[in-house]
């Protein structure tokens, strides 16, 4: 049986994801006093932020009625406890710790509860990096919220497999269109398959058993995108196909997911398929809100949102078209902190820098999707910017792998960079 712990809840856990507040079985947490004060700051913000200090704030209002919060109270379905730790011992000056700064009034309530509770493991649990290495330099125990975490040992999943098949069988993928595969693969899993005759090959997409041979789809398009390798052919394929509702798209800077993401948009509008073209992403990692800009929503996410005029610019030799599409109402450009409430039907969306997002934020976009709708995440799980997540804990990553048996999703990895030779070069070796 294992140990009973004591774990001391950062407030980057709890504003992370609301649902960590009861996410400990058989565990006693203490939160301290500081994490109320630090949640209260947060209550009023739109978005996850302020959603998730508000549920917090209100779940411990109704354990109220149950016990003392000081004195802990115990929630018997899950055999665990809560307890706000009111009082929190000074920092003596050996620490070299501020003790007016939050990060250092947790670690006091650390050390304290590390010399009274000496029957129990002690342990603080942060998404702050930097709290966890002070932690561990003063012999506390501290580890990340590992409840979204990919496993260490799983493959990162690219959505294309190669697979050796006899020369008869090519030929009867290109004569009839599919085969039978016995191949351990998942749905839309889009593959090589190589003969036994030097340069015998087909491209095609595992779908319920079968290999199909991948058509050109991009005959009669509107903006007349030709592929320019073998996962940009299989992108293409999951963009263009109606019945992918969702499709992620993974790769170095420079690989064409975003080109490739926003002309499939445009080719979709223009045969009816959609109503609009939505874009948006997270801007939380430059630091910037929303009110530090001038001007409407359009004006105020621009800077943000240049990738995609750049590549309306390189494709149609102008920005006129972008303009038009905007002020159509064709594009909308909608800032991910207001998503949620909302629900896209008939609505091409494109989640750009998706990499940046918790699974919380991938999860409110996704389930705002309505009847004939699609959802394009698309990012570089290598270039993070956001604090509190990384190549195994990102949004994007967890949704790769949660999605990659489902037969509504497809993803695909860019591995080369189609920019320029000095872009593809700079993105290997700097």
């Amino acid at each position: 049986m294992s140990r009973r712990k004591l774990l001391i809840l950062d407030t980057s856990v709890l504003l992370y994801d609301k649902e960590s507040i009861h996410s400990f079985p058989g565990n006693d947490i203490v939160l301290p006093l500081i994490v109320l004060d630090e949640l209260d700051r947060f209550k009023e913000k739109t978005g996850l932020l302020g959603e998730a200090a508000r549920y917090v704030n209100r779940f411990l209002d109704d354990l109220r009625s149950k016990g003392r919060l000081y004195e802990g109270v115990t929630l018997d379905d899950i055999d665990q406890s809560i307890r706000v730790m009111s009082s929190t011992p000074k920092l003596s000056a050996k620490d070299h710790l501020d003790p007016r700064r939050g990060d250092n009034m947790i670690i006091a309530a650390a050390l304290d509860c590390k010399k009274k509770a000496l029957e129990k493991t002690v342990k603080v649990i942060t998404k702050d990096i930097n709290l966890r290495v002070k932690c561990d330099a003063l012999g506390i125990i501290a580890e990340d919220y590992y409840r979204d975490y990919l496993d260490a040992s799983e493959d990162s999943f690219s959505g294309v497999d190669d697979i050796n098949v006899i020369d008869d069988l090519i030929d009867h993928l290109y004569h009839s269109g599919s085969f039978d595969c016995e191949e351990d693969l998942c749905e839309n899993t889009y593959v090589v398959c190589k003969g036994n005759m030097q340069g015998k090959s087909a491209l095609g997409v595992y779908k319920k058993g079968k290999i199909f041979l991948l058509s050109d789809s991009s005959n009669g398009s509107e903006t007349d995108v030709k592929p320019r390798n073998k996962e940009q052919k299989f992108a293409l394929h999951a963009l263009r196909s109606p019945d992918i509702p969702l499709v992620s798209l993974t790769g170095l800077a420079g690989s064409g997911k975003t080109f490739l993401s926003l002309m499939a948009g445009i080719d979709a509008l223009a045969s009816k398929k959609y109503e609009r073209i939505i874009v948006t992403r997270n801007i939380q990692p430059v630091g910037r809100d929303l009110g530090y800009l001038p001007g409407d929503i359009n004006e105020k996410m621009a800077p943000w949102m240049s990738p995609l005029l750049d590549n309306f610019r390189h494709h149609f030799k102008d920005k006129i078209y972008f303009e038009m599409m905007i002020e159509k109402g064709e594009i909308e450009i909608a800032p991910l902190s207001y998503i949620r409430g909302r629900t896209f039907s008939d609505s091409y969306l494109i989640v750009d820098e998706a990499q940046n997002a918790t699974i919380h934020e991938l999860k409110t976009i996704i389930t705002r999707l309505g009847e004939n709708s699609k959802v394009v995440l698309m990012g570089d799980t290598d270039q993070i910017d956001t604090p509190y997540i990384d190549k195994r804990s990102n949004g994007l990553a967890i949704v790769v792998e949660k999605f990659k048996s489902s037969n509504l999703s497809a993803h695909v990895h860019l591995c080369r960079g189609e920019r320029s030779s000095i872009a593809t070069y700079a993105s290997k070796v700097l």
